[in-house]
């Protein structure tokens, strides 16, 4: 288990919430930050706040360096190729639009397929929604057995001679569903199909390497993984981003620019118009040192031994149903509490200072899949403990007494 003192690098742990201390079980939706990002960025702002890459005075250049640095950390941090293939995003969403906005747009026609999953955060369906009407693309989707996995069988009847594109998620926000990307890729790259995954809830919890995946690009937000809010990553390779064109235009990214016509900068900067997040990109790297000096295996294997004990400990609370796949799953748990609305549990929850999420989770057709209106969620991260699950079980077993005793 993550030792105690790594949870002590997290100043927002140690406060009390309505009279109780703060029990955080909300990390898929945003990681606490360490200590040291804070620092980072504050330091930023303090010694050396100053734009990237146009001025030649010592800030600007310290600036430039720490952000570059930044880009370095994290192609080192997935295992791509090189800095090139590194673009800097607002987040999982801007990434993924980008590369709807710019390959979607400009190589997809009417005939070609594109296939996704029901498991899809909407920042990865409504883009290729949008393309679709756009381009006259067919949307097709990978079938769901009942534990929310798929069958590689039918990843193979679904992805045909047809489909020309595949966006799909490495782990599921709802399900904690881990699916099998490189399988995905292989069948996608063997019809000549390009793969995006969205890794939001991958990156921050295990070890991604692009090259070993093969994706052609992958997407993540730098808030899961106790970077700052606004910061994110689109990963592509090097042959395919080339050929894209830019969607956003202005400073920065240009080479050159006349009364009629411009040209572009090489990758990266190509798609990073205007003055990038600097102080946001250099938090993400002091987080990717962060993780690393702690381990991605060991933080998986810690998510993994609390997911594994949350699993039997909630078997004693009447009522719970839990979504997902028992095994092979990332560390949260999606569930509901039989009669008791998931805002209704949330609430109660909070009460005792118990941070879960609840609502559909930006996946409104996950929810009508699972026949439901709305669920809660609690998700675990490095900070969490063994004891934090346990005041959660009390608390949901709390919960239900309150609402049996309202309605006796």
């Amino acid at each position: 288990m993550i030792d105690q003192e790594i949870r002590k690098q997290f100043p927002i742990l140690s406060q009390d919430v309505n009279g109780h201390p703060l029990v955080y079980l909300d990390s898929a939706a945003t990681a606490q930050k360490p200590i040291q990002v804070i620092e980072a960025i504050e330091k930023y702002y303090r010694e050396y706040n100053s734009n990237v890459h146009r001025g030649v005075h010592t800030l600007g250049t310290k600036a430039t360096d720490a952000y570059e640095e930044a880009r370095e950390k994290v192609r080192k941090f997935i295992n791509a190729k090189s800095m090139e293939e590194i673009i800097f995003t607002r987040g999982t969403t801007s990434a993924i639009n980008l590369v709807a906005q710019s390959y979607g747009r400009s190589f997809l026609k009417q005939g070609d397929e594109i296939v996704l999953t029901m498991m899809e955060h909407h920042s990865n369906l409504i883009p290729w929604q949008q393309v679709a009407k756009a381009t006259g693309a067919t949307l097709k989707y990978i079938p769901l057995q009942p534990d929310g996995t798929m069958k590689i069988e039918e990843i193979k009847e679904t992805i045909t001679a047809n489909t020309k594109f595949v966006a799909i998620t490495h782990v599921s926000n709802v399900l904690g569903t881990i699916n099998p990307i490189k399988d995905v890729v292989q069948i996608a790259h063997a019809i000549g199909a390009h793969v995006l995954v969205d890794g939001a809830q991958s990156v921050p919890h295990m070890k991604v390497d692009v090259q070993d995946l093969d994706c052609d690009f992958l997407a993540f937000s730098g808030h899961k993984l106790g970077a700052p809010t606004g910061i994110g990553v689109l990963y592509g390779k090097k042959e395919i981003l080339e050929k894209m064109e830019a969607v956003e235009f202005g400073g920065e990214m240009i080479e050159f620019v006349d009364l009629y016509d411009s040209t572009w900068k090489e990758l990266p900067w190509k798609f990073e118009g205007g003055t990038p997040i600097i102080a946001g990109a250099i938090g993400l790297g002091v987080a990717i040192d962060f993780l690393q000096s702690i381990g991605l295996d060991q933080i998986e294997k810690h998510e993994h031994e609390l997911i594994t004990y949350a699993i039997e400990r909630v078997q004693n609370v009447e009522g719970f149903s839990m979504y997902g796949p028992i095994e092979n799953r990332s560390g949260l748990i999606t569930f509901n509490l039989e009669g008791i609305h998931p805002h209704d549990v949330a609430t109660v929850l909070d009460t005792e200072g118990i941070a879960v999420r609840a609502g559909h989770h930006c996946a409104q057709p996950l929810m009508n899949w699972l026949n439901v209106s709305a669920t809660a969620r609690a998700s675990f991260y490095l900070y969490n403990t063994k004891e934090e699950v346990d005041l959660w079980v009390k608390g949901l077993i709390k919960t239900k007494e309150y609402f049996g005793n309202v309605f006796a």
